[in-house]
């Protein structure tokens, strides 16, 4: 037996608001090597298909670009996305119709879009990109993704034949879908969309019922905006050919999901994908420890989140997983506990909210500080035979 550091894997999601999966990983390293000056930190930061994806995507290779396109309600945005090589790209809808732009939510959800994402797309067409990685979660938009279909060439009409606005407003007046026009390159790629969300486009568990609120749909609109998508996806189904508004993930990103299954998109695990893109398996190999967490923790963790998966991982090869979030509810400890070997929040006594998004770095390495010390107490990583 030799004494020596522990091999401790490092994959947080994104503390949102406060630190990114990379920096969240690189904080709980500076913790643990207080304890273990020469410990082998593995940092591989997680995503689950929503914001920080993109980032956790590159940390492992490839290029980061930016091109210019409609935001979620027509004003241009610069959208960064990554190139892997020159066939494959990977785009993260929150870059482009992201709740946190400040200029498109301060507009009403029914005015909102995804085309940018099409004219992304499209572009990435020319430049002869055939494999998309879509990352959806983050949006701020609701339009069952008829943005993203109208840049591609579908047309949305009225009774009349006129073109309509691909928005839930624009929707109220839709009476036919033609795809005829839809770019010819389209089928010809391959779409993987990375989502956490299994809701189908509508009803009681749909896009609008459950994810409108929070970008701003009404109570009182909720009924009248599900029944514009519903009756846009059945035109929109019959055009192409091909059923998706019932699938599970249609109504990720409010209803992107359906359109790109409309377009032949598979639908996977954003957490699953990003593992093993960032090799997490091969990491864990021969590791002690792994450290997870996310911004805040609770019952939804486990409906296949980024640390439910790292922790996933981890057991399948005998490393203890151990979660640190920013918050964790503490009425489902006993559900979280289940999965993990051990539960902390950074936070060590009352604090505000902006404090600890300010200190966010600090009170982390400070957490995955004492944390150490507790497995090096227990004898975690103290010899290999």
């Amino acid at each position: 037996m030799t004494a020596r550091s522990p091999v401790v894997v490092l994959a947080p999601n994104s503390f949102k608001g406060s630190l990114s999966a990379m920096d969240a990983a690189a904080a709980m390293a500076a913790g643990i090597r207080r304890v273990w000056p020469q410990a082998e930190a593995r940092l591989r930061p997680m995503a689950d298909g929503g914001d920080g994806t993109l980032d956790a995507v590159l940390s492992v290779g490839g290029e980061r670009r930016a091109a210019r396109v409609a935001g979620a309600t027509g004003e241009p945005v610069e959208a960064p996305y990554g190139l892997v090589g020159s066939n494959t790209a990977i785009i993260e809808s929150a870059q482009v119709v992201g709740l946190t732009d400040a200029r498109a939510t301060a507009q009403r959800v029914e005015r909102r879009h995804t085309r940018g994402l099409g004219e992304l797309i499209s572009r990435l067409l020319d430049a002869g990109v055939r494999k998309f990685l879509v990352g959806l979660g983050g949006s701020s938009t609701n339009d069952g993704g008829a943005g993203l279909l109208s840049a591609l060439g579908v047309e949305l009409l009225d009774a009349a034949g006129k073109p309509i606005a691909p928005t839930p407003a624009g929707l109220a007046s839709i009476a036919s879908v033609d795809a005829h026009s839809l770019d010819a390159r389209v089928p010809q790629a391959r779409f993987t969309v990375l989502s956490d969300v299994d809701n189908p486009l509508c009803g009681e568990r749909g896009a609008t019922a459950v994810f409108g609120p929070q970008k701003g749909v009404k109570a009182e609109s909720v009924a009248e905006i599900d029944s514009n998508l519903a009756r846009f996806a059945t035109l929109a189904e019959a055009a192409v050919g091909r059923g998706a508004m019932n699938r599970p993930g249609a109504g990720a990103a409010g209803g992107l999901g359906f359109a790109l299954l409309l377009i032949g998109a598979e639908i996977r695990s954003g957490a699953e994908v990003v593992a093993d893109l960032l090799g997490l398996d091969a990491a864990l190999a021969d590791a002690d420890w792994l450290i997870t967490g996310e911004g805040r923790s609770d019952r939804q963790t486990l409906l296949g989140k980024a640390p439910l998966v790292a922790a996933r991982r981890a057991q399948a090869r005998g490393v203890p997983a151990t979660l640190l979030s920013g918050a964790i509810e503490r009425s489902d400890l006993p559900e979280l506990s289940r999965i993990f070997a051990g539960c902390e929040s950074i936070v060590f006594g009352p604090a505000t909210i902006e404090a600890c998004i300010h200190e966010a770095a600090a009170l982390i390495a400070d957490r995955a500080e004492q944390l150490a010390r507790l497995f090096a107490a227990a004898g975690g990583g103290r010899a290999r035979p």
